[in-house]
């Protein structure tokens, strides 16, 4: 019998086959025209899958590699003691976003994140490290003793890494373990200040400012200066001294512990002299403008009644004194201490064994730049030019001074001068 079905299998297969390579050879002439574009288009994508998985790759590294760095070394709640010159600086806060103005934060964190103390997401949101500082120093004020909270990496040889990446007029001088909720701003009791100022700012309002480095303050003037310091201890309603603060504003009382001046001294043949003050919190502009009063006064521009009616209800025109002087000299944690201090698990924050280093530190960034932009640029002299344009036996509600405030940001905080 004739093996009709293996013949039938062959011929199906045959047509099949045939029809097959019809298509494709239809379809390969359809295509003909466009096949480099469709190549191009294939390439393109195979290259974007790549871009794409190599980026991705990076990420994973990136992210393991950041794992494997908390594992190594997990982030820990510290102090980081930090001495800076602010000259050239828009004070100590970031202002992220605002890269024109730079700041001594913006620094800082740049030196965590190339040291490895941080990953580098914690610069976009300073919250991710808990980040604080005690004071919200203001543009071209220094410090010898900030002080800032924040979790990070405990790496080997961790400030000399941070050092590193840091200009030479910010250094971090100290590091210690704190406890997980301590805050530097909130747990800070007290801060202290020093203002340095040739002492010419002391002269009579007729005194002729053309020949500064021959003035040399008298003892009794130096004696009267700090009598009218003196009146600021206590707790008293400085509303008057900050901007956009009501005088029924509870935030306006502030408590100042000390305020002197010390003894003259001859620095690049100038006469200077060096004013504290302490106070728990200081406002924006607060001790400038504390400063600024007592200088209009004993030059003769205002009577020492004024200060007693400054902390009145009535607004009166305070004078802001320049803010090249200005130092956060230290930040105090008393009842901190008290509390941890001696638990046998956390340091005090105290700062004895880094003395050397700040007062090596103020010596050769601080105190020379107040020194050289005083005798270069004349501040103080220049600011002593505006005390005429002042009224200070006015009593109406917008003086000049607070007109000019207005201009400027005010910090609603605590602690920002």
């Amino acid at each position: 019998m004739f093996p009709v079905r293996p013949l039938l299998s062959a011929l199906v297969n045959h047509i099949q086959t045939k029809q097959r390579n019809g298509a494709l050879l239809k379809l390969c002439r359809m295509t003909e025209g466009s096949t480099d574009q469709q190549t191009a288009k294939l390439l393109k994508r195979a290259n974007e899958e790549n871009e794409d998985s190599a980026e991705a790759a990076k990420r994973v590294k990136a992210d393991g590699e950041h794992a494997e760095d908390d594992k190594k070394y997990p982030k820990k709640k510290v102090v980081l003691l930090l001495a800076y010159s602010g000259k050239g600086y828009y004070g100590m806060q970031r202002n992220p976003g605002n890269s024109q103005f730079r700041t001594i934060e913006d620094d800082l964190v740049t030196a965590l994140i190339k040291s490895g103390c941080i990953p580098e997401n914690h610069g976009d949101d300073m919250r991710k490290m808990s980040f604080q500082r005690c004071a919200r120093t203001d543009k071209g004020v220094s410090a010898a003793g900030q002080v800032v909270s924040l979790k990070l990496r405990l790496i080997e040889d961790i400030i000399e890494k941070i050092n590193e990446h840091l200009p030479p007029q910010i250094r971090v001088l100290g590091l210690k373990r704190v406890t997980q909720g301590f805050n530097s701003k909130n747990n800070c009791d007290a801060r202290t200040y020093s203002y340095m100022l040739p002492t010419v700012a002391f002269s009579q309002k007729d005194y002729d400012t053309g020949n500064i480095a021959a003035f040399r303050v008298e003892p009794e003037t130096l004696q009267r200066v700090n009598r009218l310091f003196a009146l600021y201890k206590g707790t008293h309603n400085f509303h008057n001294f900050t901007s956009q603060k009501a005088a029924n504003d509870p935030s306006a009382r502030r408590y100042i512990t000390e305020m002197s001046c010390g003894e003259p001294f001859i620095c690049s043949n100038h006469e200077f002299a060096v004013i504290t003050v302490r106070g728990q919190s200081f406002m924006l502009h607060q001790i400038r403008k504390m400063i600024g009063l007592v200088i209009a006064v004993i030059k003769g521009y205002a009577k020492e009644e004024v200060m007693e009616r400054s902390w009145g209800q009535e607004k009166v025109d305070v004078p802001k004194a320049p803010g090249l002087g200005l130092v956060l000299e230290r930040v105090h944690f008393d009842r901190y201490n008290k509390r941890f201090g001696g638990d046998g698990l956390h340091e005090r924050l105290e700062w004895d064994r880094e003395e050397e280093a700040i007062k090596a530190f103020k010596e050769a960034h601080i105190y020379p730049t107040i020194v050289e932009t005083e005798c270069q640029e004349g501040s103080m002299v220049s600011w002593m030019s505006t005390l005429p344009i002042h009224d200070f036996e006015a009593t109406a509600a917008e003086t000049q001074d607070n007109k000019d405030q207005k201009q400027e940001n005010a910090d609603e905080g605590n602690d920002s001068d």
